[in-house]
C-alpha cells in the first residue's frame, strides 16, 4: 500500500527552488571554510579574507530565501524537494548562528580593541611593536582616554592583580598559564634586581577566525608580595566584541586561583644535620 500511495509523489518533479537552496547552502559552507583557512594560515591579510567570509554569509541568506520560495511552491503544486530545503536550512542555521551572536555583541559592547588593568601606565608592547606596524594594523601605543573610559564603564572589574606571593613566583605561575593556553610567547624577561620587574609578551588567536590579539604582562615586586598588570589588544579592527576583556578576566581568575594554591603550599624545611657528640679529652 505504501508503494501505491508514494508512486504518484515519486513521479512529481523536484522543485528547482529546493535544489538551488541546497546548492547555495553548500557553496556558502565552502566560502566560509575557505575564508577561515585563509586567515589562519596567513594566505591573505585578515580584512580582504573577511570579504570572502561575508560573501559566504550573504549566499547563506540567499539560500534561505530560495528555501522559503521552494517551500511555497511545493505547498502549491505538490512537487518534491522538502528534504533538500530542510538540509539547506540546517546548513544555513549552522553558518549564521555565530555571526548572529557577534552582531548582538557588536550592538551591545563598546567600540574598543585595547584592554588593560592599568590605563594610566599600561604594559608596553616592546617586542610586539614591530608586528603591529603596517597598513591595517592597530598601533602599539595604548588606545587612550576614550578607551579607558569605555573600559571602566563596561568592564569595571578589570583591575590590577595583587598577589600575596613573591614576584618571581607570580612570574613563573603566569608563564605556566600562558604556555598552558598555547599562546605564542614573543618575549619573556624574568624579574631581575635591582628593579625586579618581569615582562611577558605573547600572541593569542580568536577561536574561529584566528585573528591575532597581542598580550603584554608586567610583574612588579611589592615588598614580599607582587603586582601583575595585563594588557590585551587586537592587532586588527577597531573593536574586539569583548574578546580581549574576556581573555583578561579569565586569566586574572586563573592567576588568582593558582597563586592562592601556591601560597598554601607548606614550606619545605631544610633538614638539620645532627650535631656530632663532643669529644672528651682524657687526662
Amino acid at each position: 500500500m505504501a508503494r501505491r500511495f508514494s508512486a504518484p509523489y515519486q513521479s512529481e518533479p523536484v522543485s528547482s527552488l529546493a535544489s538551488w537552496a541546497r546548492n547555495l547552502a553548500v557553496f556558502a559552507v565552502v566560502a566560509v571554510v575557505v575564508s577561515i583557512i585563509i586567515v589562519r594560515f596567513d594566505f591573505l591579510e585578515p580584512k580582504p579574507a573577511l570579504a570572502t567570509f561575508f560573501g559566504g554569509l550573504a549566499i547563506s541568506g540567499l539560500s534561505i530565501l530560495f528555501g522559503l520560495a521552494g517551500f511555497a511552491a511545493i505547498w502549491q503544486n505538490g512537487s518534491r524537494g522538502m528534504a533538500r530545503i530542510l538540509l539547506a536550512f540546517l546548513i544555513d542555521g549552522a553558518i549564521l548562528a555565530y555571526p548572529a551572536y557577534l552582531a548582538l555583541q557588536y550592538r551591545k559592547l563598546p567600540p574598543i580593541y585595547d584592554i588593560t588593568t592599568d590605563p594610566i601606565d599600561p604594559p608596553r608592547f616592546d617586542a610586539l611593536a614591530r608586528l603591529r606596524t603596517g597598513e591595517g594594523n592597530n598601533p602599539a601605543v595604548y588606545a587612550g582616554l576614550y578607551s579607558a573610559e569605555q573600559q571602566r564603564h563596561f568592564y569595571p572589574d578589570i583591575e590590577p592583580v595583587e598577589l600575596e606571593i613573591s614576584v618571581d613566583r607570580a612570574y613563573a605561575i603566569a608563564l605556566q598559564l600562558v604556555n598552558k593556553r598555547k599562546w605564542i610567547v614573543i618575549d619573556e624577561r624574568a624579574p631581575q634586581p635591582p628593579r625586579r620587574i618581569g615582562r611577558i609578551e605573547a600572541v593569542a588567536r580568536t577561536p574561529i577566525m584566528g585573528f591575532r590579539e597581542d598580550i603584554s604582562m608586567r610583574f612588579v615586586a611589592d615588598g614580599d608580595d607582587s603586582r601583575v598588570d595585563i594588557r590585551s589588544a587586537s592587532r586588527n579592527f577597531d573593536r574586539d566584541l569583548g574578546s580581549n576583556a574576556a581573555r583578561v578576566k579569565k586569566f586574572i581568575d586563573d592567576l588568582n586561583t593558582a597563586a592562592d594554591a601556591d601560597a598554601l603550599k607548606p614550606v619545605k624545611k631544610t633538614p638539620v644535620a645532627p650535631k656530632a657528640p663532643a669529644k672528651t679529652v682524657k687526662k
